[in-house]
């Protein structure tokens, strides 16, 4: 018996209704991005391991998908390190490449690899997949798209302004009013972790305090210990927990909690500057919101940090993401080149715009008229009418077996209900003689008998 086919976890095939959806929303960022004076660039799916690795921190570097080497990659593998059994030293004997994790590392190395080539402020957006070996569950798959916008050769906090207002933008063509951009900066959590005593354990502290919203207040402090912060550093923390009220109100707390780091209070600088341009300039449908608790657990931001929730009542994670990185480019030699950039998360905006119906009812445009096939002498004349009518802009086909029977007569007609083909045209010995058409319209049921000329205006 034959195995029943199946696909990878975390992975989905696409119907042409929901394909059809997808590049609504692929389109509709794309005409904003190049609003914006975004260029477009891409990237090989695969790169070298030492390309990603070390890149995302220690939990990003285990969710990297690595591609065994070709041929016998365990020629390389001498018999101590195997039976050893450590992965982890093994898997750079048997894998020099792996699947990219995101678009932000790929393009540092596509800067410092073409940087003889760009112009500086360099402006790219990049629609692309990305792979991720992580627990698939609602809204987290294993592959999905990525939509990039970076700006790099620029430190100038202007760049920040406008990704709100991009994202802005993009939400509300999308009408997917009510969109929150929560917006904070690795500073502060950088002065947060000098004034409770962990600056030597940022990293441990940012990915901690990510996880408020997954895990609450106490398993976040738990997690916090078991990496080695202190108690009292930890009931410092607490006036964050608590932290309310609107974004110039957290920006006046947070300077009295950070008074004595000069780290911190240069973030507080940059919020306070970001804010202030967005009030002026004002925002179309989402809202901008300060969360002192927002870290995004990745190693290269180093300024502001932004991520995208659904509106209120849309049980879904981050629809958005992104941050200022200083120093992303150094690591592969180009040094002193900031960036900033955000990403958009398709398949979770997709998911939204489903459970909300904010999709356009007329987004799917297939086939607009159908031609019933009664043999190869009507199927050529058909087949003219065909071009034309493709000529006009109208999709049009011609169903490719001829009628013999009853039964395939039927089998037409229903194939072209079962597609919503709003038209069908029949061409039989009396139409082909006169050079006309009966134009079916399948909504309403009435049918005329036309030239191509008013069959034409008639589809329209």
């Amino acid at each position: 018996m034959a195995q029943k086919p199946s696909i990878p976890k975390g992975t989905r095939d696409f119907n042409p209704d929901q394909v059809a959806k997808r590049n609504y929303i692929f389109s509709t960022i794309k005409s904003k991005f190049e609003r914006f004076g975004f260029q477009p660039i891409e990237t090989p799916s695969f790169e070298n391991s030492d390309t990603l690795m070390g890149k995302y921190g220690e939990e990003g570097d285990r969710l990297i998908f690595k591609i065994l080497n070709s041929g016998d990659y365990l020629s390389k593998v001498n018999d101590d390190l195997y039976t050893e059994k450590n992965s982890n030293k093994i898997t750079t004997k048997i894998s020099e490449k792996a699947l990219r994790y995101d678009l932000t590392v790929p393009f540092a190395r596509y800067v410092v690899q073409h940087q003889n080539d760009i112009e500086f402020p360099f402006k790219r957006y990049q629609m692309q997949p990305v792979w991720r070996a992580d627990r698939p569950q609602k809204g987290r798959f294993r592959e999905f798209y990525q939509c990039d916008a970076d700006v790099v050769g620029s430190d100038s906090l202007w760049q920040e302004v406008e990704f709100v207002q991009l994202y802005d933008e993009v939400f509300t063509a999308l009408k997917l009013e009510g969109a929150t951009i929560k917006i904070n900066n690795r500073k502060i959590l950088s002065g947060i972790a000098e004034v409770i005593g962990a600056s030597d354990k940022l990293i441990d502290f940012t990915v901690a305090l990510d996880k408020l919203d997954k895990i609450g207040e106490e398993k976040v402090k738990e997690e916090m210990l078991g990496k080695g912060i202190s108690e009292a550093g930890i009931a410092k923390l607490q006036p964050l927990f608590t932290l309310t009220g609107d974004f110039g109100s957290q920006i006046e707390s947070l300077k009295s909690i950070l008074s004595t780091s000069e780290e911190g209070q240069k973030g507080i600088e940059e919020l306070d500057f970001i804010n202030t341009a967005i009030s002026t300039l004002g925002l179309k449908s989402a809202k901008l919101q300060l969360d002192v608790t927002l870290a995004r657990g990745l190693n290269y931001y180093t300024g502001a940090i932004f991520e995208v929730s659904a509106p209120e009542g849309v049980a879904m994670g981050s629809i958005g993401g992104g941050g200022r990185y200083d120093d992303l480019t150094g690591i592969f030699g180009l040094k002193n080149v900031s960036g900033v950039g955000i990403s958009f998360g398709l398949d979770r905006i997709y998911l939204v715009l489903e459970e909300l119906g904010l999709f356009p009812e007329t987004i799917t445009k297939s086939t607009e008229v159908i031609f019933i096939n009664f043999g190869d002498n009507e199927a050529l004349f058909c087949l003219k009418a065909v071009k034309a009518l493709r000529e006009a802009g109208i999709n049009a086909e011609l169903y490719p077996d001829k009628i013999t029977n009853g039964k395939h007569m039927k089998k037409q007609m229903n194939y072209g209900n079962k597609r919503n083909i709003p038209f069908v045209v029949l061409v039989g010995e009396e139409e082909l003689k006169n050079s006309q058409f009966t134009l079916k319209n399948m909504v309403s049921g009435t049918q005329d008998t036309v030239d191509l000329e008013t069959m034409i205006s008639k589809i329209k």
